[in-house]
């Protein structure tokens, strides 16, 4: 009884081996990928971005989740940032430095100017801290690590278009009417989302490498905004022209000013406007280039 037991066990044992040997060298045949950086400036894969725009969504919309879970006020506080602030510049400065010459209220005038400044502060931000908050992310799974920063910048625009309709609100109150020029509002912010962008990137990828960054990037933000003095001053008539020539140079300066322009129904600079988007584009480009360069070590010192 027992031989014939061993017998007829041997041949299922057999098969088994048999089973395993054929699965093993099916899984040897397979074609196996090797996703590699690819060289040069080819590295800003559109395409492949485009690919994962579905999940460009989700992080935008996971952000924008982890940012009011258990508030007490939601989306409250995207109105109570720039409002507050605008409060400030206005008991500070508005006797100062109010700009009469355009018959323009003196908080409707920094208001135009916080909307697309508190976007891109808030975007810088996060964006530079997304990485490092994604760490799971990074560790576990491919995408193209780009979206993480992009995602970040994304969320911040549903607070933008907060504060934009508070600024409407303000326009119908003081009797402000728009013109034409309302129109190019929109494709001004898109230079600033590209500019918010660029620089996240770049901190985003030093954040991960140099952790002094996370103490750093608030204290830049906050010196970057008293160096953007179109936010809360009539430039023309309080700095010197020698000066002006130079504030475009800041990305954001020519961008803040024709926003606000715009919005007012005010003539466009047109220097500080194309001064600034060429820095604009530059910083993006710089960016993403180091960005997608440095995202190949992110697994191993995040």
């Amino acid at each position: 009884m027992n031989s014939a037991l061993e017998i007829s066990s041997e041949p299922s044992a057999m098969v088994a081996a048999t089973t395993h040997a054929v699965h093993a060298d099916a899984l040897c045949d397979l074609p196996v990928t090797i996703i590699e950086r690819r060289p040069g400036w080819r590295c800003i894969d559109v395409r492949e971005l485009w690919r994962y725009r579905e999940l460009l969504l989700l992080l935008a919309w996971r952000d924008v989740q982890v940012r009011y879970k258990q508030t007490l006020l939601g989306a409250a506080w995207a109105i109570l940032q720039p409002v507050a602030t605008m409060v400030v510049f206005c008991l500070f400065l508005g006797r100062v430095a109010a700009a009469p010459a355009d018959n323009v209220p003196y908080p409707l005038f920094v208001l135009a100017g916080l909307i697309p400044w508190t976007f891109f502060a808030n975007a810088v931000s996060s964006a530079s801290q997304s990485v490092i908050g994604s760490q799971s992310l990074v560790t576990k799974v491919y995408f193209p690590r780009l979206l993480i920063p992009m995602g970040a910048i994304a969320a911040n625009l549903i607070d933008c278009l907060v504060a934009f309709g508070l600024f409407l609100v303000m326009m119908l109150i003081y009797g402000v009417c728009p013109d034409w020029r309302f129109l190019l509002v929109f494709p001004i912010m898109v230079g600033v989302i590209l500019a918010s962008l660029g620089v996240g990137t770049l901190l985003a990828a030093w954040t991960v490498r140099y952790r002094d960054f996370r103490h750093v990037v608030p204290f830049m933000v906050q010196i970057w905004m008293f160096a953007t003095p179109c936010i809360y001053l009539q430039t023309d008539a309080a700095v010197s022209p020698r000066w002006q020539a130079l504030l475009p140079f800041n990305p954001v300066f020519g961008l803040i000013l024709n926003f606000r322009q715009a919005l007012l129904g005010k003539p466009l600079d047109t220097y500080a406007l194309v001064i600034s988007a060429t820095i604009g584009l530059t910083v993006l480009l710089s960016g993403c280039y180091y960005f997608r360069r440095a995202e190949r070590g992110f697994a191993d010192v995040i």
